[in-house]
């Protein structure tokens, strides 16, 4: 008799508490598998939709990772509901965890919200040749997350870069446009003739096949110097032949100077040496005859 009450007292137990617990982490379970599937289709769909609208790799990237994580803490409430989790008073925990753990991470949450801006904005996309923090840091964008910013530098070094520390200076892009102006400067002898040395940069400038001619290429005195008559030597062309037309130009430029026997003047420091006087000593107290 007694083994019989202990029979159904546990089974009392069994059909009061584990069962539906066993149902409800079952039922839990079954909510976050489907839900992070759905969670992931709606974020494909997002993704397509976005693709539509902008070919921008980064700012998809960045949608699509802000879309999957608010999906997916849905999911997660959903299924603690399950459980039987208060999740009203989960939720405003988490808001008072998030609002503590943001006023200790200001500085990452400025990264994220100049994050979105620069998204939004697009001072810059992937592959452009980019200036940033003062001119500190200089590269060609390879990727944009949330808080930072990553770029490759021309000799091949990776460089990450905060997006709030983007904002607080000014951004040069190269690559924003497709043409660009290279900037110059030559210099010939005040004993040169200038009308020579223009006409040699001129025609340099006219032959090279990578220069634009429209707009015209300018070769113009730029000032009269200490000792030198500068020019200023200005060529269009399309921004990936800048640093070809600049290496080009200068040696070319040399080249053509030196046929024509222009000099291109350097610093010099001229030194005059006196030489001792041989006029005898004239001093008021010297007796040479004082002996």
């Amino acid at each position: 008799m007694k083994l019989l009450t202990e029979n159904l007292d546990t089974m009392a137990l069994i059909n009061q508490y584990a069962l539906p617990w066993a149902k409800n982490i079952i039922f839990a379970l079954v909510i976050f598998i489907i839900g992070r599937y759905v969670a992931k289709a709606v974020q494909k769909l997002i993704m397509r939709l976005v693709k539509r609208s902008t070919q921008d790799e980064m700012l998809i990237n960045f949608i699509a990772s802000i879309v999957g994580a608010i999906l997916l803490l849905f999911v997660i409430i959903a299924a603690l509901s399950q459980l039987g989790i208060d999740t009203t008073s989960l939720i405003a925990l988490i808001g008072a965890a998030g609002l503590a753990i943001g006023l200790s991470l200001q500085d990452s949450l400025k990264n994220f919200a100049a994050g979105v801006m620069i998204l939004v904005f697009k001072p810059f996309v992937k592959g452009d040749y980019v200036e940033v923090t003062g001119g500190k840091e200089a590269g060609t964008v390879e990727d944009i997350s949330i808080f930072t910013m990553t770029m490759k530098t021309l000799d091949n070094k990776e460089i990450i870069v905060p997006n709030g520390a983007i904002l607080l200076a000014p951004i040069i892009n190269y690559s924003k446009h497709e043409t660009r102006r290279v900037d110059m400067v030559f210099s010939i002898s005040y004993d040169d003739d200038i009308r020579q040395a223009k006409t040699l940069m001129a025609d340099i400038l006219t032959q090279h096949n990578l220069v634009l001619q429209d707009p015209a290429p300018v070769v113009a005195v730029a000032a009269l110097a200490d000792s030198s008559i500068n020019f200023n030597v200005r060529p269009w062309c399309k921004t990936a032949d800048y640093w070809t037309i600049y290496s080009d130009v200068h040696q070319q430029v040399k080249e053509a100077f030196d046929a024509a026997g222009i000099t291109i003047p350097y610093p010099q420091v001229q030194m005059h040496q006196e030489r001792p006087s041989t006029k005898p000593s004239t001093k008021p107290n010297e007796n040479p005859s004082a002996d």
